[in-house]
């Protein structure tokens, strides 16, 4: 180990030797020694070879040595000693030399004075028996690249035997999912070193940081944070890595557990899958566990039985055969209304009521009212559960047809004064919400309030308004008031009470108007125009002179007026005849407070702005949904009065098959007008979307309630002028409402329209407009009633246009030729009659609102009026702007000209190849050749009626 030349791991310095000797047991070693302990003053120095530090920042040195026991040595001198130094050199390169550093403890540093736990004192004749000693120290810090130890005996007797000089670390690690790169101890040796470390592939951190301190013994301590596993891996090899789950397997979060098995009716498409994929046909709901097996729809219900009691239904069934694997299953039902015409069935109104619900019942029950009498329903039980929705498919469900039975209207529930006197007064109410077929009349039951109610007298009236005459002064009635269908008379309403004026009272009044009328009997003529005035402004101030309204609700034991100011008007008054139109806005319309409306959304566009939908809830009144036009931003004076007009005119009406206004908004922004909700909006729309779906007593219906509208219209003098069923609007029972009384249109010149059409300076709606009316501006009840036929048409032919594809200009020319409109397919002839009477070109031999309304009412009695049909041909066709088809060449381009040329072959291959054979053909002829679709069949069906008038011309012009 010594070499003195410098060329050994050790340099030695004066008396250090190396010899050979045996250890403790007896084997052979070689040692550095040293013992001259009998010289004094002893300075024995060994040096190792420069050692890189290696990043280590303390230096452990573990020494194997012996020291000879100094008592043991014969006439040992007091300077022996048994102990020896350690110290340390630093240095960043190998620049040591024999002399460079000095052998002295500065600049070396001194690491520990090293003792022996054993010395030795026997010596065997085989050699030197020592006891090994091994001793360890450390230093630091260091910070130079290398250093140097050296070895110092200053008076002993002792081996060096072996010299291992090393340091500590932390060794490379995968611990809590995360590795930790190999990391050397500290300085100190209570130093702890942090290491981060990064999480195993397909890991990730659940703490942050994650971090394992290294002690300067090499162990790792204190472990913060850690990784898991991954969705879709799972921890395996002592957690030491995470593997993708097998396919057929999955883990739906990060963590330490296992994959799982994929549930019932799933798969997986791949490995690592952080779920199962449904099969087809299998479904699974957001709120599922991903361990719950996937589940389908229900299977639909079974065995539904029905029970009808008149215009209600009450329906069971049983559970389905098939849940789909769940226990969420719930019922909905899909009512149908199923009439007699053409089409299919159509879905209920929101009328009909449905007990507890009509949608998720959790009971195999449900009890429906309010149908409509004498109607065929179809009612669908759907079973549906939690991923129904998710399904392609529609629900499986079971159905039932039934019909109602006859059943009577509902009672009448809002009546109310309109005006009173010493001895009469005047009422009205609203139609029954459920009519259950059309109101032949009502029976207005009365007698005073003192009296019993077996003394009761009855009126019979065949509209909502009422005088009842021969009453006392001042006396309290009681009034109610029931509706009679063909089906009966439903139940009386609640008792109301009126008041009959005060002898009083009555003077009172007259006394108010007297100086009006004496003031005006001044001058002759003068006298005359005066009293025409007074009595205008008497009508149109009757709430200032008319009685108050006296109403009492039954059940109150005590006498209660409240008191209401009514309008009382029976004649309308054009608002524009007003100084000031606002007055008439004041005076008709009730102002509404911004605050009660609520638009909801936008549902169309009218002519001075958006119509919207919303809720109106005035004080202690329910909230009820409605109609709101609104006006404009940036609009004229001029247009925010013409758009106000309307709500004058409309306030001055009260009629069940009216529109009713309920407000207006002019003290806020935007201005509105506020109407009932009509939620099939208007008719002719109405009627295009349920083509052939109602029977045809419904649609004399509907016509009879526009008629009924138009007749209390005629009464009070006023004018439509734009009747049609674009202008009647249609509520959920198919109560048709007559609407749109804005007149501004006339006013403006606006081309924009094609429905209208300029006339002496105005806009008229040419298709729907009397010829006086078209030529000479002449607007009367008589020209609403041309108008009403064709409403009339309109209605039989669900919603087509009048006079098809005609310009205006060639219906001016054909109704000028005493052309009409031939019936639509399946119209009554003497529905058609009805529209002739209606068209006839003297106005004067139209019949009134009040005949046809008469005549509608004798056909709902007596349906078997409705079974005749007119006949194909009937009228003459002048118009010569029509296409002669005597023009064509051939069948095929009759068919392109009126656009039916996609039919060609099937006219062709089924012989209809000439004209002489078309114009013979029937409708069971069209449906023959393939032609299907309604509007197709009214078209072509249309087209031979003008070619078989067009014949029969070309026949009397040749005789």
């Amino acid at each position: 180990l010594c070499d003195k030349n410098f060329n050994s791991v050790f340099l030695c310095l004066e008396q250090w030797e190396e010899v050979s000797g045996y250890d403790e047991n007896m084997n052979t070693i070689r040692t550095y020694q040293v013992c001259n302990v009998f010289d004094s003053n002893q300075n024995n120095w060994v040096r190792t070879k420069y050692i890189r530090r290696r990043g280590a920042q303390r230096i452990h040195v573990e020494m194997k040595f012996s020291v000879r026991d100094c008592s043991s040595i014969p006439n040992v001198p007091g300077s022996c000693k048994e102990t020896f130094n350690l110290y340390y050199y630093e240095s960043d390169s190998d620049t040591a030399n024999r002399n460079s550093p000095p052998w002295m403890e500065n600049p070396w540093i001194k690491v520990d004075t090293i003792a022996a736990d054993e010395s030795f004192s026997q010596v065997d004749l085989g050699g030197r028996v020592m006891k090994i000693n091994t001793e360890v120290r450390s230093f630091g810090p260091v910070s130079k690249n290398g250093f140097y130890l050296a070895f110092q005996d200053y008076g002993g007797c002792m081996s060096l035997i072996a010299v291992r000089v090393f340091y500590r670390k932390c060794p490379r690690i995968i611990t809590n999912g995360a590795l930790f790169q190999e990391t050397l101890s500290g300085a100190e040796s209570t130093s702890l070193v942090a290491a981060r470390g990064v999480c195993i592939p397909n890991a990730e951190e659940v703490d942050v940081p994650i971090k394992l301190y290294c002690n300067g013994d090499g162990e790792w301590m204190v472990p913060i944070g850690r990784c898991m596993c991954k969705a879709g891996n799972e921890a395996v090899e002592n957690g030491t890595v995470c593997r993708a789950c097998p396919s057929g397997f999955f883990k739906s979060t990060q963590g330490d557990q296992l994959c799982l098995q994929c549930p019932i009716n799933s798969r997986t498409t791949s490995e690592g899958a952080i779920n199962c994929v449904c099969r087809n046909g299998y479904y699974r709901t957001d709120s599922d566990p991903l361990q719950m097996p996937c589940t389908t729809v229900p299977s639909a219900p079974q065995a539904v039985i029905s029970s009808v009691n008149e215009t209600s239904v009450m329906l069971e069934w049983m559970s389905p055969r098939d849940s789909g694997g769940r226990e969420d299953v719930v019922y909905n039902i899909i009512c149908k209304s199923c009439g007699g015409g053409r089409g299919g069935c159509t879905r209920c109104g929101d009328n009909v009521q449905f007990v507890p619900r009509q949608l998720g019942l959790t009971e195999s029950r449900v009890y429906i009212s309010d149908l409509l009498a004498h109607t065929q329903y179809t009612f669908e039980v759907q079973a549906v559960n939690g991923v129904s929705d998710q399904s392609p498919y529609s629900p499986q469900y079971a159905s039932v047809n039934i019909t109602t039975n006859q059943a009577a209207p509902s009672t009448v529930s809002i009546m109310h004064q309109v005006s009173r006197s010493v001895d009469s007064i005047t009422l009205s109410w609203s139609q029954p919400d459920q009519p259950n077929g059309v109101i032949l009349d009502y029976e207005l039951q009365y007698y005073e309030k003192d009296l019993s109610e077996h003394n009761a007298s009855t009126i019979r009236s065949q509209t909502n308004t009422v005088v009842i005459r021969g009453l006392k002064p001042g006396s309290i009635y009681v009034f109610q008031v029931r509706a009679r269908t063909v089906a009966g008379f439903g139940r009386y309403s609640g008792k109301l009470y009126f008041q009959t004026m005060t002898e009083e009272e009555y003077n009172t009044s007259i006394q108010e108007k007297l100086p009006l009328i004496i003031g005006s009997a001044a001058a002759g003529l003068v006298f005359l125009i005066a009293l025409v005035v007074i009595i205008i402004v008497c009508n149109r101030h009757d709430s200032e002179y008319t009685d108050k309204l006296q109403h009492y609700t039954s059940g109150h034991s005590e006498f209660h007026p409240v008191l209401q100011v009514t309008p009382g008007m029976k004649i309308y008054i054009d608002p524009f005849t007003y100084e000031d139109p606002n007055e008439a806005v004041r005076e008709f319309a009730k102002e509404i407070d911004i605050s009660c409306v609520k638009i909801e959304q936008v549902i169309g566009a009218g002519e001075f702005g958006e119509v919207c939908s919303g809720n109106l809830k005035l004080p202690g009144k329910r909230e009820m949904f409605v109609a709101i036009k609104t006006l404009k931003s940036g609009y004229t004076e001029k247009q925010r009065r013409d758009f106000l007009s309307e709500a004058s005119i409309m306030g001055q009406f009260d009629h069940p098959n009216v529109i009713h206004l309920e407000g207006v908004v002019t003290k806020s922004s935007p201005v509105m007008i506020i109407t009932e909700f009509m939620e099939n909006g208007s008719l002719d729309t109405f009627l295009r979307q349920n083509d052939g779906q109602f029977t045809v007593i419904q649609l004399v219906g509907m016509l009879r309630g526009i008629a009924s509208g138009m007749k209390y219209l005629a009464d009070m003098n006023y004018v439509h002028r734009d009747l049609a069923a674009r202008n009647i609007l249609v509520n959920s029972n198919l109560v048709c409402k007559v609407s749109d009384f804005g007149l501004s249109r006339f006013l403006e010149d606006d081309t924009s329209d094609p429905t209208y059409t300029s006339a002496l300076g105005g806009k008229i709606p040419i298709r729907w407009t009397a010829p006086e009316a078209i030529q000479y501006r002449k607007f009367t009840s008589a020209s609403d009633v041309w108008s009403y036929g064709i409403v009339m048409w309109e209605v039989m032919s669900y919603g087509e246009r009048p006079y098809w594809d005609m310009t205006n200009q060639d219906v001016i020319n054909a109704i000028e030729q005493d052309y009409r409109l031939p019936p639509p397919m399946d119209c009554p002839s003497a529905l058609h009659q009805l529209m002739l009477d209606c068209w006839q070109k003297d106005r004067n031999n139209r019949p009134k609102f009040s005949q046809i309304v008469n005549n509608l009412d004798k056909m709902i009695r007596n349906p078997n009026t409705l079974k005749a049909m007119t006949p194909l041909v009937h009228l003459p066709l002048l118009d010569r702007s029509i296409p002669d088809f005597s023009t064509f060449s051939s069948v095929d381009e009759w068919l392109d000209a009126i656009k039916m040329g996609q039919y060609k072959d099937n006219f062709a291959n089924s012989d209809f190849s000439t004209f002489d054979v078309v114009s013979q053909m029937t409708m069971e002829d069209i449906l023959r050749v393939g032609v299907t679709l309604a509007g197709h069949q009214k078209k072509i069906l249309n087209s031979i009626q003008m070619m078989r008038a067009q014949m029969n011309q070309i026949q009397s012009v040749e005789v």
